[in-house]
């Protein structure tokens, strides 16, 4: 329905009218928006999740290169002991999720003081919430075991499948080197900053693997996930040509007013 209509639907005065209207048709198209940005995307996301964890456990769990791939789990097993334990254990606890979560939120509080912009911890909270969201559910269909040896860490209650420890790490950190590389405006810090970060999802992954915690397929998911989830909060949050809140209500205030 046309904004004019709905004015002349609720009547009273036109100036009310008009407000009551307004209100009325941003809230609709923030909402149709976050259907169209994020909830559908977001669960084409988790059924792709949900089919490759399908595809893992029970339709080539038999073939290679799935037969195979726990030797890698093994190898690392015989190669434990020393200062790779120790680097190990700290990859780990970046993406625990005591840390991810207090870091997200720091980071965002901070990202938000330095430049009143909602849009930067928007992008960054939505990015570590939405891959947590995909990789719990996904956990609830996928029942996959952890590798069969020594576990140097308390195994979760969710699945083998996916990694949430690197979906969590590549959405928080490449995320933060995303925003970043918009603000450094130096060259060679810019790329210091974005090379440091993608580090810490590769080196929580090969942690994962060399602590007996997920198969190599639980990691390469978790790759998936998190980097779906940055583009689709990219292309929300980042890219200014799209509105949200108040920024829509004033430019349907503006069309309003054009037309009048």
């Amino acid at each position: 329905m046309k904004v004019q209509g709905w004015v002349r639907a609720f009547g009273g005065e036109p100036q009310q009218g008009m407000e009551t209207a307004m209100s009325l048709a941003g809230t609709w198209a923030v909402t149709r928006q976050a259907a169209a940005r994020l909830v559908l995307p977001l669960a084409v996301l988790y059924a792709i999740m949900v089919g490759i964890g399908l595809l893992i456990t029970r339709v080539a769990h038999d073939d290679w290169p799935l037969t195979v791939e726990d030797t890698v789990n093994r190898e690392l097993e015989r190669e434990r002991g020393g200062v790779v334990d120790v680097v190990s254990q700290v990859f780990s606890t970046l993406a625990s999720t005591p840390v991810i979560v207090g870091t997200t939120a720091v980071i965002a509080l901070l990202l938000y003081l330095t430049s009143r912009n909602w849009r930067e911890p928007a992008f960054l909270i939505g990015a570590v919430w939405a891959q947590s969201i995909v990789f719990v559910l996904t956990t609830l269909v996928i029942a996959r075991s952890r590798p069969e040896v020594v576990h140097m860490d308390a195994s979760p209650p969710t699945s083998s499948f996916p990694s949430g420890h690197t979906s969590a790490a590549l959405a928080l950190y490449v995320g933060l080197g995303l925003v970043l590389a918009s603000r450094v405006t130096n060259r060679r810090a810019r790329w210091a900053w974005t090379a440091l970060l993608i580090t810490v999802p590769i080196g929580v992954a090969v942690s994962r693997l060399y602590r007996g915690m997920h198969h190599p397929t639980d990691v390469l998911g978790s790759f998936i996930n998190g980097a779906i989830v940055l583009w689709v909060m990219a292309r929300a949050f980042l890219d200014r040509s799209v509105s949200w809140g108040r920024e829509r209500a004033g430019r349907l205030r503006e069309a309003v007013g054009a037309k009048a």
